[in-house]
Formats: C-alpha cells, sequence, structure tokens
C-alpha cells in the first residue's frame, strides 16, 4: 500500500533523514529563511549542501534546535560556518552551557557521540511566538525525552514540529530516567500537551510526516505504559538504541573495539550500575552486543560488529 504524505504549507520543505540525523525543516517566507534541526555532525556537509540546494541562492537566516541532543544540532557549526551571519537559537536551559561550551553537561561525552562547537545567540522562551516562514509559531516546553525540549505549534495550518517528543511510532529515550531523576511523568504531560493543542499534521524529529496524530498519541502512552510498569524494560530499550545510534555511525568495527567503548562510555557504566549490576561490565557488554544481533539491528562477521 501507498503511503500519501500530508500536504504541508507551501512555505515549509522537510528534508528528512536516516536515523543517525534528525529531520531538517526549512522555511522559505515573509519572516526570511529557517531551518530547524541540523543532524548529526558526520551529515554537516550533506546537510549544508541540502540546505543551499533548497535555498537555491537565498542565504540561510536563522537556525534553531527543539532540543540539543547530538543528532538534532551536530550540524550547527557547519551551518555557522556557510552562513556567517546565521543567527542561532536553543531552548534556554542550555545556554549557558552552549555559551561556556560544556560536552560533559550536553551529554554528549557522557554518550559517547559528538557535536562541534557551536554558538547560541538567543533562546526561544516557552509561551512565545517565533515567526518562521509566512507564519508565527508557538513555542512550548516539551520535557521528557530531554528536560529542556520544545515543540513547535502553528495553530491555523495545525501542524506540529515534536522533534522526539512524539514520532509515528512512540517517542525517544527518556534520558532523565536514566539520571535516576523523573521523566516519565514529563513524557506523559506533554502527550497531553499535543493532545491538547491538537495538531493535524506532525513533522517529528526522525520518520515521516504523519497525520494519524490520535493514533500516534495511543502508541506513546502504550509504549509510556509499559516503562512506567517496568523501568528495566526502558533501560534495557536505552542501552540498545546508545549502542544502535553509535554504530549507525561507525557502520562496522571490531568487536574487540565496540566492547572496549561500552565499558568505557559514561553513559553505560551509568546503566550498568544502575540496573544490571548482578553481571559482570564486560558480560553484560557482551549480552547486550548479543541482543543487538538477535533482534537484527546489528550482525556479527570476521570479528566484526555490523549495522544491518
Amino acid at each position: 500500500m501507498t503511503r500519501t504524505t500530508p500536504a504541508l504549507p507551501d512555505d515549509i520543505t522537510v528534508l528528512e533523514r536516516g536515523w543517525l540525523s534528525a529531520n531538517n525543516v526549512l522555511f522559505q517566507g515573509a519572516h526570511g529563511t529557517a531551518l530547524v534541526d541540523s543532524g548529526y555532525f558526520t551529515h554537516a556537509d550533506q546537510t549544508v549542501d541540502l540546505v543551499a540546494a533548497t535555498l537555491d541562492g537565498k542565504p540561510l537566516d536563522l537556525l534553531i534546535n527543539t532540543h540539543l541532543h547530538s543528532d538534532h544540532c551536530g550540524g550547527n557549526a557547519a551551518l555557522q560556518a556557510r552562513w556567517s551571519q546565521l543567527e542561532t537559537r536553543i531552548p534556554p536551559g542550555q545556554f549557558e552551557q552552549v555559551r561556556h561550551w560544556d560536552p560533559v553537561a550536553l551529554t554528549y561525552e557522557p554518550t559517547g557521540q559528538h557535536c562541534p562547537p557551536f554558538r547560541a545567540d538567543g533562546t526561544l522562551e516557552p509561551g512565545t511566538e517565533i515567526g518562521l516562514g509566512d507564519r508565527l509559531w508557538q513555542i512550548h516546553a516539551a520535557p521528557g525525552h530531554d528536560v529542556h525540549a520544545v515543540v513547535l505549534f502553528e495553530p491555523q495550518s495545525r501542524v506540529m514540529i515534536s522533534g522526539d517528543a512524539l514520532w509515528e511510532n512512540g517517542f525517544g529515550v527518556v534520558f532523565p530516567e536514566l539520571e535516576g531523576e523523573e521523566g516519565f511523568g514529563d513524557v506523559g504531560a506533554t502527550l497531553d500537551l499535543i493532545e491538547s493543542l491538537a495538531p493535524e499534521t506532525v513533522i517529528p524529529g526522525h520518520g515521516a510526516v504523519f497525520a494519524d496524530v490520535p493514533k500516534a498519541l495511543d502508541i506513546a502512552r502504550r509504549r509510556l505504559a509499559g516503562f512506567v510498569a517496568d523501568p528495566l524494560k526502558h533501560a534495557r530499550h536505552a542501552a540498545k538504541v546508545l549502542l544502535k545510534y553509535k554504530l549507525l555511525e561507525w557502520q562496522r568495527i571490531p568487536m574487540t573495539d565496540a566492547l572496549v567503548w561500552l565499558e568505557n562510555t559514561p553513559y553505560f557504566r551509568l546503566l550498568h550500575q544502575s540496573h544490571f549490576a548482578a553481571l559482570g561490565l564486560h558480560e553484560w557488554a557482551e549480552e547486550l552486543v548479543r541482543d543487538l544481533v538477535a533482534s537484527g539491528a546489528a550482525a556479527r562477521q570476521d570479528g566484526l560488529l555490523l549495522n544491518a
């Protein structure tokens, strides 16, 4: 069955990316040109080329990020280098961490990921509006996946840019829960917010644009209920997601190197200590790789771990 992509206003172009890079949402209109989210750093040159080709000679005026995970802002520095007058605005909670560039507080080092340092010129204040394309978009706080995240909503077209707060088949890993803080309740509150705004079309951080928002909310709430009932399930899911994400970057790596990376990456050590300490760290790392292979998300061949 052929999938029909929901129609979007003419001032919006969605550059749908793979799971290593978040989708890029490009605006051209009365408020100038703007890009929401910039992908992962390994795809930064491709992001610049895609944006430049779509703008067809026009400069990029504004760059904003729904949140500062590396797959959403890893192209910021490259875009700033390409368009030197580019204004960049981010959610307010991490402005100082970007200003003084703290890769630990920004989670890049703890997750074993990377984000080239970039400049932030201002913030996206929840409860205010921002001009994108031809319309004013509401900025709403959307904690859960990331405590500082925002979603953007345009009430006339009823389009939402949801980041990782809502996908067609779920939502992003709830990182506060991995750090021993409350996060599931925030996910639920953000899903309630999205339902109250009643978007008709959602542009997610990953995956295709979709229109069946009630179905997506139902899937997300059922997934959330499963995690609340069994936090260990969420921890195991998070560990596999983080490893799979890194494997998307590597594509292939000697198994011994993958295990060394797992055992030395702070987030995996934290997950092991808080949820899986009954197993030795090396034993747990090997089990995690086996689970990823068994699920079909990875493969092993001639001493290598391969993306699948």
